[in-house]
C-alpha cells in the first residue's frame, strides 16, 4: 500500500487513483516538505490509515541554479529546507515506526554531485551531497535497529527533466549523448523497479550506499 504526498493534493489524488487501479490501497495526503507540521501530519496520517510504516522515500527537492556569486539567501534556505533538512526531519519522525517494522529508507540524490562542470549547479550539488551524507550516517546509526538506508542518483523521464530539456536544449542534447546506454530511464521500469528491489529481502545486506541509476553516465 502506498501513501502519495505533495504540495498539490489533486496531483496526489491522480497518482493514488492510478495505484488503486492496480489493486493496491493508496492514500493521498497534502504535504509541503518545508513545513515541519506537514511532515508530521503525513507520518500520523499513514499510521492512522495503515497502522505501520515499512518504506520511506524522500523525493522532494526545491532546485535553484545559478552562479555561486548570484545565489540569494532565500534560494540557499529554500533548497536546504526542502532537501536535507526535510529529509532529516522525516527520517527522524519515521524512525520509531521503521524500527518496529525493520523498514527501509530511500533518499533521492543526483548525479549532479559528479558533474564534470559544476558551473551553476553548486547549490543543487551541495544539498544533494548533504542528503548523501545523511544517508550514510543514518545507515551507520540505525543498522543495529534493522533499518536500511540507501540513496539513488536517477536519470528519469520526469516532468522536471522535461522542463530542463526544453529550457536547455543544447546542454540536454550533450547530456543524453553522454549516457552509455543511450537513453534516459523510464520512471517505473528503470527507476521504480530498482527501488522496489532495494526495499526487498533480496537486498537485505545493502545499506549506506548511493547507487547511480543513470545508464552508466556517472560511473
Amino acid at each position: 500500500h502506498v501513501v502519495v504526498t505533495g504540495r498539490t493534493l489533486s496531483k496526489c489524488e491522480t497518482s493514488a487513483e492510478l495505484i488503486r487501479a492496480r489493486g493496491v490501497k493508496a492514500l493521498a495526503l497534502r504535504c509541503d516538505v518545508k513545513s515541519k507540521d506537514d511532515l508530521q501530519s503525513i507520518i500520523d496520517g499513514t499510521i492512522k490509515e495503515f497502522g505501520r510504516l515499512d518504506i520511506l522515500v524522500n523525493n522532494a527537492q526545491e532546485v535553484s541554479r545559478g552562479p555561486i556569486a548570484e545565489l540569494t539567501d532565500e534560494q540557499m534556505n529554500g533548497n536546504w529546507i526542502s532537501g536535507p533538512l526535510a529529509t532529516q526531519r522525516l527520517m527522524k519522525m519515521a524512525y520509531p515506526h521503521l524500527k518496529e517494522s525493520k523498514g527501509t529508507v530511500i533518499n533521492m540524490c543526483s548525479s549532479v554531485m559528479k558533474r564534470w562542470d559544476m558551473s551553476s549547479y553548486g547549490l543543487y550539488g551541495a544539498v544533494k551531497a548533504a542528503t548523501q551524507q545523511l544517508t550514510r550516517a543514518a545507515a551507520c546509526e540505525w543498522g543495529q535497529d534493522g533499518i536500511r538506508v540507501n540513496a539513488i542518483m536517477p536519470h528519469a523521464k520526469s516532468p522536471a527533466l522535461a522542463g530542463w530539456i526544453k529550457a536547455n536544449p543544447v546542454e540536454a542534447e550533450h547530456f543524453q549523448k553522454s549516457i552509455p546506454m543511450g537513453y534516459v530511464g523510464e520512471c517505473e521500469e528503470d527507476i521504480g523497479a530498482f527501488v522496489a528491489l532495494m526495499c526487498a529481502d533480496g537486498a537485505r545486506y545493502l545499506t549506506g550506499q548511493t547507487v547511480g541509476l543513470d545508464g552508466g553516465q556517472a560511473f
